[in-house]
């Protein structure tokens, strides 16, 4: 298992919609532990495969960032079937690190996935855990939370990122 480097806001890898997954062999499994590996050294709570420079439509979330490893969620080419509310919160990204900015949700997600082993499953996310798994399967989608701010917020972060990366820092 390896620790990756994080794709930073910029890389183009970021927006591009990921493949979905057909094959549920060795090099998928490591994947999944590396990205796990990965996001809980960043520390994170969510991972998507192209945040790592893997098109593959994989998602990893554990919002005890590997406290609790029974916390620990595999989402292999996941779908949003339905969202409840709403909820407005500040979120923050590994591949836009150092930025939060608040941001609209759903309060609740029901999600469709396959796990690690290929095996259909369902499930509710509610509060952070509808956050998390709409922040990834945005990322399978090639976009990024800054992408869901308008105007002044938007223009903001991008500004600075453009600073950052002008003077070497990004």
């Amino acid at each position: 298992m390896s620790v990756l480097p994080i794709r930073k806001f910029g890389d183009e890898e970021l927006r591009r919609r990921t493949e979905p997954v057909t094959s549920f062999d060795a090099s998928l499994q490591k994947l999944i532990d590396d990205m796990v590996d990965t996001m809980h050294a960043a520390p994170g709570i969510g991972l998507a495969a192209n945040q790592i420079g893997v098109s593959k439509r994989v998602a990893v979330i554990d919002l005890s960032v590997g406290k609790r490893p029974g916390e620990l969620h595999v989402l292999v080419n996941p779908q949003i079937d339905a969202v409840e509310g709403k909820m407005t919160e500040d979120e923050g990204c590994l591949s836009v690190p150092d930025f939060t900015e608040t941001l609209v949700r759903p309060e609740r997600v029901h999600v469709r996935f396959l796990d690690r082993n290929g095996e259909p499953r369902e499930m509710w996310g509610e509060g952070l855990m509808a956050r998390a798994m709409s922040h990834e399967i945005d990322h399978l989608d090639g976009q990024l939370f800054v992408d869901r701010l308008r105007g002044f917020k938007r223009d903001r972060i991008v500004r600075k990122i453009q600073k950052l990366a002008k003077a070497g820092m990004w």
